[in-house]
């Protein structure tokens, strides 16, 4: 698919942080390995001459999804951290559209597109179909990718870019039935 690039889509990275690749505080099995597959897609993305987005969570300290403050996850991505840092290895552009979420203290923001006007902007650049891939496939790629349909887009998953933090067993394959439901393709080739 990646072969298909063309003016008026857009790539979008979802969370490729290190606090969610092995090591991390959040880690998701085999996180990393969707690192040489988006960075093919990056590069594919740069030659046609589209938007790439990454999007990351960035975190205060004291932010609400944290378990020590009742939420259901361990403490990741606290802002200028080193968990909150992109994956070493991921090959964004220079010019890449950086999205924070998750930066108000009281509300957790999943999806790229939640209190970030990255909807408006992606219009306005005059984008209509979005690649999206990432972590974690059950949580903000999940998020992300209904978003993203609900805003008009056509949203594709990349499904060999993302992976799944399954806390429950069966929370990819759920994700991957929501995702279609609100509309997305599923793209299982690179």
């Amino acid at each position: 698919m990646k072969d298909k690039l063309k003016t008026g889509d857009a790539l979008v990275v979802v969370d490729v942080q290190n606090d969610f690749c092995p090591g991390g505080a959040l880690a998701v099995t085999d996180g990393d390995t969707v690192v040489p597959v988006l960075n093919g897609w990056i590069e594919a993305a740069e030659a046609t001459g589209i938007p790439v987005v990454a999007s990351r969570d960035w975190h205060p300290e004291d932010h609400c999804s944290f378990a020590d403050r009742d939420g259901p996850w361990p403490r990741h991505c606290v802002r200028e951290t080193p968990g909150a840092a992109f994956h070493p290895e991921l090959a964004l552009p220079h010019d890449a559209i950086i999205v924070s979420k998750g930066r108000d203290r009281e509300r957790d923001n999943y999806s790229a597109f939640d209190d970030t006007g990255l909807a408006d902007r992606l219009h306005g650049l005059g984008v209509h179909r979005l690649f999206i891939g990432g972590l974690a496939q059950d949580v903000c790629v999940k998020a992300t990718v209904i978003d993203a349909c609900d805003a008009g887009f056509e949203a594709h998953l990349i499904r060999n870019a993302t992976r799944a933090v399954d806390v429950s067993p069966g929370d990819g394959e759920r994700a991957l039935e929501a995702m279609r439901a609100a509309g997305a393709r599923i793209d299982d080739a690179a």
